[in-house]
């Protein structure tokens, strides 16, 4: 294997200097490379915004999907061909707002996906309105005297959901965050891997001295297979703490582990059904 087809470097990124995203798609670049994939060995869906963006950026077997619908594009493409690594990358408002209903789907059915989010807070690509995660008070375009919503704790939704690895990083801390999107890709089921990240143009409250007084590594006698230790820190108030590390990992079977049309391999190498018969036997 030659240095050339481990090559993921797509358009150079437009993102804002400072930009968070920066840091996100250098992590995903350095563990698709750590596991020596190469661009045709991989699946990446990319919902819109700012983080829809890395849809230019890297070079794979990648789709630009609509609105909130990145998830549901992902299990179509994994349950099509099951053999290939799948990542899912989209905002806090795709995935959490928009696309939230996929993402409640996605954690039951325990698909094996891996999620990046990229939490800031705002719509970034429309100027910075509040996105789903977005602390009660906080203002913007769309709410000047202060959002009168709670947030979304992502983290423990994923947990109480069913999702079988969660995980939080941030932007700034490209080793850690390397590894977790390693780590989730290699664990079979669904991965989500909550990303803290800076948006420098429009999100002048949750900013890097902001996470840096309040991000906190997980104990290194922490167990992430305990989850009643997994719910407790995921309780914890989202504006004071920010846990880093990955905070829950179980095995359970995968949704596509349970549907019988997959046992003799990926549909994409299985002969289409020929008469009603053989679709009722695949049914069974």
């Amino acid at each position: 294997m030659t240095d050339a087809s481990l090559d993921f470097a797509g358009f150079t990124p437009t993102w804002c200097g400072g930009c968070g995203n920066w840091g996100i798609g250098k992590a995903v670049e350095l563990a698709l490379k750590k596991q020596n994939l190469t661009p045709d060995k991989i699946a990446m869906l990319f919902d819109i915004g700012c983080s829809g963006n890395m849809n230019d950026f890297i070079n794979a077997y990648a789709m630009h999907t609509l609105h909130g619908r990145a998830l549901a594009t992902a299990v179509g493409v994994k349950i099509a061909n099951h053999s290939l690594p799948v990542l899912v990358t989209g905002g806090d408002g795709a995935l959490y707002g928009e696309g939230g209903n996929h993402f409640l789907h996605a954690c039951r059915g325990n698909h094996d996906l891996t999620v990046i989010v990229h939490d800031n807070s705002v719509y970034g690509l429309t100027t910075g309105q509040v996105s789903p995660t977005a602390h009660k008070g906080h203002k913007s375009k769309s709410t000047p005297q202060g959002t009168i919503d709670r947030p979304v704790n992502p983290l423990l939704l994923a947990l109480t959901q069913g999702a079988t690895f969660i995980a939080q990083g941030f932007t700034a801390q490209l080793p850690q965050l390397t590894e977790m999107i390693e780590a989730g890709m290699e664990h079979k089921g669904l991965a989500v891997i909550n990303v803290l990240q800076p948006c420098v143009t429009f999100n002048k409250v949750n900013t890097y001295a902001y996470y840096l007084k309040r991000i906190q590594k997980l104990a290194e006698n922490y167990d992430p297979s305990d989850y009643r230790a997994a719910l407790e820190i995921t309780h914890l108030p989202l504006e004071e703490k920010f846990p880093l590390g990955i905070i829950y990992k179980t095995d359970r079977v995968t949704y596509q582990d349970e549907l019988p049309q997959l046992e003799a391999g990926p549909l994409v190498h299985q002969s289409p059904f020929t008469n009603a018969g053989e679709l009722a036997r695949g049914w069974r």
